[in-house]
């Protein structure tokens, strides 16, 4: 009888215990790496695949999400116009878009096409792509609210022959008049 009963604990030469003891590190480790691989991308930094035309050419953005960029995640209001941030859409949140930041919270925006110029209110900021013809943003639906802006794109990381910095780069002259403290 003794031995029918171990038999019956014992399949595969081995008691049933023993194979989560065996799975139980590996598990852990996966676990483990998995939060932290979600805290340093919810806090320092990500990878971000970059869809559409709208940043030609500094992103040529592929159909298919070949493309990857590298945001550094950083803190609310640490953003300086010319820098290339991502945001959530403030037409879609769930999507997420990546364009220049052009202008802060109480400058004044001139817009050449619809001969106007604008001023950013507070907590809000004005992005746009650099292919202007195909980009929809800020000419399209106004300031943005800073809370959107998720972080800041500073390298190409993926595909190798456009692996690099990217370049932070201003408005032309004239286009954008910072506030200034009086």
């Amino acid at each position: 009888r003794r031995a029918v009963a171990s038999q019956r604990r014992v399949r595969g030469g081995r008691a049933p215990g023993m194979a989560w003891a065996a799975l139980r590190p590996v598990a852990k480790a996966c676990i483990g790496g998995y939060l932290i691989g979600l805290t340093i991308s919810d806090r320092y930094f990500s990878f971000a695949p970059v869809h559409g035309g709208s940043m030609r050419p500094t992103f040529e953005g592929t159909t298919d999400g070949r493309e990857y960029a590298l945001v550094k995640r950083s803190p609310l209001y640490d953003y300086s116009r010319g820098e290339v941030v991502i945001l959530a859409s403030p037409v879609d949140h769930q999507r997420k878009t990546i364009k220049r930041l052009i202008g802060l919270p109480g400058d004044w925006v001139s817009l050449p096409e619809k001969e106007e110029v604008r001023k950013i209110p507070e907590g809000h900021c004005w992005v746009e792509g650099d292919n202007g013809s195909v980009s929809r943003d800020s000419r399209a639906y106004g300031p943005v609210p800073l809370g959107l802006v998720q972080g800041r794109v500073t390298h190409v990381v993926w595909p190798p022959s456009k692996m690099g910095r990217v370049d932070k780069r201003v408005p032309s002259e004239g286009r954008v008049m910072p506030q200034r403290n009086l």
